[in-house]
């Protein structure tokens, strides 16, 4: 209410302002009614996947908006999407400065969890336990699901078999051993051997996926375990395809989306890739669907039975007192039509049971849907969006520096940052 400087006499003071109190209680009233009602607007915050103006995560989510409204005219959405490589960072500055969103969809929850800041799982969905089961200890925190899986991905090792068959390679490399050779033998034919991306877009995937080839993980339980021997063992490993120059060079300032258009463009023989990497070999067309494959990860002695899978989480936001809203709106949004048009449009996988039995057979994803329930996941420790912001900056310098000395440096800022 706007304040207002009156220069009356008494009696008119005290009439306006017993104006303004039936005012004020009528306002408050109305506003009262309008919440019970449902008349409000709800803050949509998602990061954007998308490649252009054709497909941002914008678009994608109006066309859920639009239909919402049209079944439940007194609740607006009003959608804000973020660069996926910023998200993280402004979310946290919106919720710092008490700007709260209602709904967020993006990678970031934990912290949030522990501050009280969000509804749980159960209070926001009809459904729960409709999300892949394998995420919820992922998205959870003492014990109650907060971060709901709205997007998931796994792992798998792709091979250009046109450039093995002319290395004189007959199958796909299992162990590390393998990976060397065979690297080796693509780049004299003037190619990359093996694609390690390890700069800042998300070397935290690429890290963990060598981690999990001896045994390896970012934590063991409660404990952080970065410098473990496992871990040093495979950076060892790596700094050497790299000193021979079996990779592409410097590493540790290369990110993963250029590493896989040249992948896709026939100049790379082996590199570790999600779902998202397939359009990318369509639309170079270099490669026809018979000149590479994907197969399960090389680790140290063997295929890994498990590898990464990931998801981007949805988060509730309890400030603005919308449960009630909040859960019509996400109830609609995770219905299988949304999931399986989300994962055509951005190349990814659902999050929900029942999308994934519909792409189970998928000729393209089926493999990958197969793959979710082995999934490792990263960890669900408050401290772990600082620690990979550390890790995405540096990690890279262990390929080219002391891999002992680097992991070393990352577990004391685990350390510190929380157990």
């Amino acid at each position: 209410m706007r304040k207002r400087t009156f220069g009356l006499r008494l009696a008119v003071l005290t009439a306006a302002l017993a104006a303004f109190v039936v005012a004020a209680v009528s306002s408050a009233t109305a506003k009262t009614a309008s919440k019970a009602s449902g008349s409000v607007t709800l803050k949509l915050v998602v990061a954007d996947y998308g490649t252009g103006a054709a497909n941002t995560s914008k678009k994608y989510w109006q066309g859920i908006v639009t239909a919402f409204e049209k079944q439940n005219p007194s609740i607006k959405v009003a959608i804000t999407d973020i660069s996926w490589t910023h998200f993280d960072s402004e979310v946290q500055t919106m919720v710092q400065n008490k700007n709260y969103p209602d709904i967020t969809e993006g990678d970031y929850f934990s912290a949030y969890a522990q501050q009280g800041l969000l509804y749980s799982a159960s209070q926001v969905l009809s459904n729960p336990k409709n999300l892949l089961p394998v995420f919820a200890s992922q998205g959870s925190y003492q014990g109650k699901q907060y971060g709901m899986p709205w997007t998931t991905s796994s792992r798998t090792l792709f091979y250009n078999k046109k450039l093995f068959s002319k290395a004189g390679i007959s199958s796909a490399p299992k162990t590390w051993a393998n990976v060397e050779t065979d690297a080796a033998k693509i780049k004299k034919l003037g190619d990359i051997g093996f694609g390690l991306p390890l700069g800042p877009e998300e070397a935290q995937a690429e890290s963990l996926l060598w981690f999990l080839g001896d045994g390896g993980n970012y934590m063991n339980g409660s404990k952080w375990t970065i410098n473990s021997s496992a871990n040093v063992a495979a950076f060892t490993f790596l700094k050497g395809l790299v000193s021979a120059g079996d990779t592409e060079p410097n590493p540790g300032t290369v990110d993963r989306t250029p590493l896989w258009e040249k992948f896709a463009a026939g100049q790379v023989g082996m590199i570790n890739g999600s779902p998202a990497l397939i359009p990318i070999i369509q639309a170079g067309k270099k490669l026809s669907s018979s000149q590479w494959a994907s197969v399960p990860i090389a680790g140290k002695n063997g295929p890994l039975s498990d590898t990464l899978g990931v998801c981007d989480n949805v988060a509730a936001f309890k400030a603005n007192g919308h449960q009630a809203q909040i859960k019509k709106f996400l109830t609609f949004a995770y219905q299988n039509k949304y999931q399986l048009a989300f994962d055509k449009e951005y190349d990814l996988l659902p999050a929900t049971v029942s999308a994934a039995n519909a792409l189970k057979n998928d000729p393209t994803f089926g493999s990958f849907i197969q793959a979710l329930p082995h999934a490792v996941q990263y960890p669900s420790n408050t401290a772990w969006a600082q620690v990979k912001t550390d890790i995405q900056n540096t990690i890279g310098t262990a390929v080219t520096g002391d891999p002992s000395s680097v992991l070393g440096t990352l577990q004391q800022t685990a350390q510190k940052l929380g157990s």
